[in-house]
């Protein structure tokens, strides 16, 4: 499943945004109280905004590889069998996070989950003896949206590794070496 796509995050269970730790209790409260669509929404809204925020990631990533120098290549073909999700993670987390985070505040604040979060959130520190709660989900949004773009990096890249069977192998040391020796 296309993580840009509608339900790309929602519904794929192996990257879907939950509730930061904090605010599951919160969550609790709500499905006790008969408030199940509710709180499915809540969950809904911060993944729609993942979604939205992804798709501003392919030109950093082309820009990325635009910039991988030989040794780079090298390193990734001939590395650790995450070496290109490795490369791509310390490359592009930055320029990621920076550009995933204002989409992802404009997209709780076009459909007003920022305002229905902040008053969920009130209402629930306004309960007597209840640990009080002050989440900054984009930020929290936009951290979790990294952790799963590497991850289906890393998941492609395994495949990709696997398929073509891109390894360590003699004849990449072979070609490499080549290579060095004109250099």
């Amino acid at each position: 499943m296309k993580l840009t796509a509608k339900d790309g995050f929602y519904k794929n269970e192996l990257v879907k945004i939950l509730l930061p730790e904090e605010l599951q209790e919160v969550d609790k409260g709500w499905r006790k109280v008969g408030l199940s669509n509710l709180a499915d929404e809540g969950i809904k809204v911060l993944n729609r905004a993942a979604e939205v925020a992804v798709k501003t990631a392919t030109p950093i990533f082309i820009n990325a590889v635009k910039e991988m120098t030989f040794s780079d290549a090298k390193n990734i073909l001939l590395g650790e069998k995450n070496a290109a999700t490795s490369y791509l993670q310390t490359k592009t987390s930055t320029n990621l996070y920076a550009s995933f985070s204002p989409v992802i505040k404009n997209s709780f604040s076009k459909v007003g989950a920022d305002k229905v979060w902040f008053t969920l959130i009130q209402k629930y520190n306004s309960i007597p003896f209840v640990k009080k709660v002050k989440p900054d989900l984009t930020q929290y949004v936009t951290t979790q949206t990294l952790k799963v773009v590497f991850t289906m990096i890393g998941i492609e890249e395994k495949g990709i590794r696997e398929k073509v069977g891109l390894s360590n192998t003699t004849l990449l040391k072979q070609v490499f070496a080549l290579q060095d020796s004109k250099n």
